[in-house]
């Protein structure tokens, strides 16, 4: 590949190829490719194997309200009261939830911005330990939102929105949270705990009482990634149906959590979710089977269906015990009562011992005949619902908040990888058209070099064919001369010189017929431009009387040898045609030359001619000079050859500054 080929695919390629990243671009924007695919990768993965959210339908209880506001500056504030001094792990808000017509599910008046305080016995101003402003993604949301507080330990939290969000309701500004739950460890210390708030909203105190915000119910139905699906146990119709569990030893039980029977299983609901869970439930604790030693670890009563829910859960005293039965009790008039009061049935039992449900797998026993098969009382300690598996309820928050996070990031790495990827597409559209023109322009650049070559080619075959024209064709015509007048010596002296002429014109020509493919390297030829045109002229033109003079040799002599020869040449051709067609008797030549001028004027009083020979065209044009033929009114023929030198002319350092002139010719006709 030549220097031309080199320097169009580089200029092509420099034109495109883009420049380096921004650093001032976001960190998104300066992330790999790889890297960006790789976390797409892992987001799915993980999104595989986190909880789904999932949304109770029927009613129930819906979480707290402030009182309505105005100014989103107010601050507003919900206090929960733990009753002893607990280390704190992480304090979860539940927002209410709201259906947009137009964007989905939303969060319903979650605070904007807000802080956790927490304190100790009398600290009545407690610590801020963490807080979250407008600039943290925080809304929009559905899930929870999971704040951190390892090592903090308090009797009270309180949560204060120092700026407020409007309501879907009117668009005023409201604090509302569906669940506030506070954990040490694995145990929710706010579940039922007292509360006090700001303000609250007292014309609806069904829906938004304070005690729902403690209640243990979220708006959540619990469906995990894993597990196998589990259909709930209820009980016929009975007088007083129970159901005892059988631990296997001894247990200090101080949590429960009873799981509802799943509503999901016809659109809309058959029900309105309390189905199995009696008005009035007592579950008792024994160490002994006939449960002669009974204790009671909860006495529920049941007021309105807000005391429902998917997941009810209780923080009960310490007790021991290996055996717990749950119990129906009857309450009021026994004609009021309807049917399904005399019904008991969940989806899972948790008993908790130390942060473990140790009803997990237990053995299961009612008092009453089964007759669906397909709702067995082992379902009640199968650690599944209707979903899977069940998870430990700050577990299954945090994947929550965790899949809130993932879905959130996920939009914006897809947009960017798209964005990538359009980007590459059309880099591959540009790389296929630069690529096309690349090889139609190296093909151009193959076609106009191939197309150079044969004008050099030519070129050379011109040249050839000129040199052997004109050095040969002198020469021979010479020796036809010098023969011709041998003949006619009239001594042995003057016949013997011109046989010496002829014989050295003869080993001339032998050398020239070895050298002339390339006439500049023939330096044994020609021992000077000047020389060499006087020897000539002196045996071209024996028999002519000539006047020979010159102008500027030393310019003549920095002329490059090709020039030198192409002009010796020339010349000689000159003499050849004057000798042969001309029946001139006299000759004269004038050669001037400048730093950027040379001219050559050739005169002789011969016939004349009408136009200039094909041989002195060609070699004119081979010197890149201009001819010009004509025939003075005093007869003969002048031939003047003009050449501008230029770059064919090396100067001398004197000769740079000097300013140009063409010579002065004399160009009237001469006098013989």
């Amino acid at each position: 590949m030549n220097w031309i080929q080199k320097t169009a695919i580089t200029a092509l390629i420099a034109g495109y190829l883009p420049a380096e990243a921004d650093p001032s671009e976001k960190p998104l924007d300066k992330a790999a490719l790889s890297r960006l695919e790789q976390r797409l990768v892992e987001i799915d993965s993980s999104l595989d194997q986190l909880a789904h959210f999932s949304l109770r339908s029927g009613i129930g209880a819906i979480g707290y309200r402030s009182y309505r506001t105005d100014i989103p500056e107010t601050v507003e504030w919900v206090e929960v009261d733990l009753g002893a001094a607990f280390p704190i792990n992480e304090v979860v808000l539940v927002p209410t939830i709201w259906r947009d017509t137009e964007k989905g599910f939303q969060a319903d008046g979650f605070p904007i911005e807000l802080r956790v305080v927490a304190g100790t016995g009398a600290d009545t101003n407690g610590t801020v330990i963490a807080e979250r402003s407008a600039s943290d993604p925080m809304l929009p949301r559905i899930a929870p939102l999971i704040i951190p507080t390892s090592g903090t330990t308090a009797s009270w939290i309180r949560i204060e929105a120092t700026r407020l969000s409007p309501r879907a309701f009117d668009g005023r500004q409201a604090f509302q949270l569906a669940e506030l739950l506070v954990f040490s460890g694995s145990k929710n210390v706010a579940l039922r705990r007292p509360v006090n708030v700001s303000s609250s909203q007292s014309d609806a105190p069904g829906a938004w009482d304070k005690r729902f915000l403690v209640d243990g119910l979220t708006p959540y139905l619990m469906d995990s990634a894993e597990g196998a699906q589990s259909r709930a146990f209820v009980s016929e119709m009975g007088e007083r149906p129970s159901l005892i569990l059988d631990l296997e030893k001894e247990y200090s039980l101080s949590q429960i959590h009873l799981h509802a029977v799943d509503q999901s299983d016809t659109v809309p609901q058959a029900y309105s979710g309390d189905l199995g869970i009696p008005s009035h439930l007592q579950i008792e604790g024994a160490n002994e089977p006939d449960f002669s030693d009974a204790t009671l670890l909860l006495d529920y009563h049941r007021e309105t269906i807000n005391d429902t829910g998917p997941i009810m859960m209780w923080n009960i005293p310490e007790k021991n015990c290996r055996f717990v039965r749950l119990i129906a009790r009857k309450t009021g008039d026994a004609a009021n009562i309807a049917a399904d009061e005399f019904r008991i049935g969940f989806s899972e039992i948790e008993l908790f011992s130390n942060g473990q449900n140790v009803a997990l797998g237990k053995s299961v026993q009612t008092t009453q005949r089964i007759e669906n098969p397909r709702r067995s009382p082992m379902t009640l300690t199968d650690g599944n619902n209707l979903y899977g598996k069940i998870l430990p309820i700050r577990d299954w928050l945090s994947q929550l908040a965790r899949r809130h996070d993932l879905e959130a990031e996920r939009p914006r790495i897809s947009a960017e990888l798209n964005h990538r990827y359009a980007r590459q597409k059309t880099n591959l559209n540009r790389m296929s058209w630069l690529t096309a023109l690349l090889v139609v322009s190296i093909v151009i650049i193959i076609l106009l070099e191939r197309l150079y070559q044969q004008r050099q080619v030519a070129r050379i075959k011109e040249r050839f064919a000129a040199d052997l024209h004109d050095e040969l064709g002198a020469n021979i015509h010479t020796i036809a001369m010098l023969s011709d007048i041998a003949q006619a010596a009239e001594s042995q002296e003057e016949w013997q010189q011109l046989h010496q002429r002829i014989e050295e014109l003869t080993d001339r020509t032998s050398t020239s017929i070895r050298h002339f493919t390339n006439m500049q390297e023939a330096d044994n030829l020609y021992i000077g431009l000047v020389a060499d045109m006087q020897r000539a002229a002196q045996r071209i033109g024996t028999n002519l009387k000539h006047d020979f003079s010159i102008k500027g040799e030393a310019c003549l002599d920095r002329l490059k040898p090709r020039t030198r020869i192409d002009l010796f040449l020339f010349y000689k051709e000159c003499l050849v045609n004057i000798c042969r067609h001309s029946g001139a008797t006299q000759l004269k030549t004038q050669l001037t030359a400048d730093s950027k001028v040379l001219c050559l004027i050739i005169q002789d009083n011969g016939q004349g001619i009408q136009s200039a020979p094909p041989s002195l065209k060609r070699r004119a044009r081979l010197l890149g000079a201009k001819m010009n033929i004509t025939t003075p009114d005093a007869g003969g023929t002048s031939i003047m050859l003009s050449l501008r030198i230029r770059r064919k002319l090396r100067l001398s350092q004197k000769s740079k500054g000097r300013k140009s002139t063409i010579p002065t010719i004399d160009s009237r006709p001469l006098t013989f």
